[in-house]
């Protein structure tokens, strides 16, 4: 029976995994959970699993504490990050809703306009002098 890959948000890693793959201590990670910057999943028994989304999650916050962002900094670059995520998202929604609207709109004209047949008559009228 073939394996399949496992989602983005499909928590598969144990935290000493996880760690390697970001290149990280696992106390780091329980570090990074009680501040909040990162949720991992937890087994029936309590154990963590990371996602590959928690994983490229740990490696941005890598990057940022590299450039000498505190974690509070990292925790409101992330939030902001999401934020602009959500809104390019919904703008992505409304642009699409729009361009749906025009269309429809277009639609609409073409079926309620009469064809108009146009005509010019020319009055020849007498010249007075």
């Amino acid at each position: 029976m073939p394996h399949s890959r496992p989602g983005p948000d499909q928590a598969v890693y144990v935290i000493s995994v996880a760690a390697e793959l970001a290149g990280m201590h696992p106390q780091t990670l329980r570090i990074y959970e009680r501040r909040g910057l990162v949720d991992p999943a937890r087994t029936s028994g309590g154990n963590r699993r990371y996602s590959e989304a928690d994983v490229v999650l740990l490696l941005r916050i890598s990057q940022l504490t590299a450039e000498g962002l505190n974690l509070a900094g990292v925790k409101r670059v992330l939030a902001l990050e999401a934020e602009v995520a959500r809104l390019e998202a919904e703008l992505e929604v409304a642009h699409s809703d729009g361009s749906r609207a025009v269309a429809d709109v277009h639609r609409q004209y073409r079926r309620d306009l009469v064809p108009v047949k146009q005509s010019i008559t020319l009055y020849r009228g007498r010249r007075t002098r």
